[in-house]
């Protein structure tokens, strides 16, 4: 199967060099195959920093993240298409990497994809509502991070990094001085 593929690929890449080198020229489908190159890299940039922030959208809830994932995997699959070397490749890699081509291909994207895609989309769905009300709740006031930690003399126990029981050995100079402690010595 993996070797027919390739064959068919092998073929409609030729036969595409052929009828395009005959059509418009050898010069001008090398400077072609070049500039589509060009396009695509300059395409595959931007399309991923796109494709980032609908990420982050998503995990803060003011995207979906169905829509940040068959962007994603479109654009995915049209970046591996511009490395495939051919110009039948380089097309559609480019068509993939366009937004408008996404947006009319993510329904059949995530058709292909099928129940676990839409398993998956359905559980970011549900994660981002949360994640969305931390994020409006973060924004409309100070958030200052911190740690809480309750100590009382009679539950406090002191461990050393080893799992044993710390010992503190040592001499009480004057108790009514403050004094800098360099820690536990272990």
């Amino acid at each position: 199967m993996i070797a027919a593929v390739f064959l068919l690929y092998v073929i409609v890449e030729i036969a595409a060099l052929v009828i395009v080198g005959n059509a418009i020229g050898v010069a001008w489908t090398v400077l072609l195959f070049l500039a589509g190159s060009l396009v695509g890299l300059i395409l595959m940039r931007s399309q991923w920093r796109r494709v980032m922030d609908g990420f982050r959208k998503a995990t803060r809830g003011e995207g979906s993240p169905s829509l940040a994932v068959a962007d994603g995997a479109l654009v995915a699959a049209g970046s591996a298409l511009m490395f495939v070397p051919g110009l039948v490749t380089s097309v559609l890699g480019l068509l993939l990497l366009i937004p408008p081509t996404r947006w009319a291909l993510r329904p059949l994207a995530v058709l292909l994809a099928g129940k676990r895609a839409t398993a998956f989309a359905a559980g970011g769905d549900a994660f981002a509502g949360t994640v969305g009300y931390a994020a409006r709740m973060r924004r409309n006031g100070e958030v200052i991070d911190g740690e809480i930690i309750v100590e009382t003399p009679e539950t406090t126990e002191y461990v050393a990094s080893n799992g044993k029981e710390l010992v503190l050995e040592g001499e009480i100079l004057d108790t009514d001085t403050p004094t800098r402690s360099r820690g536990p010595q272990y």
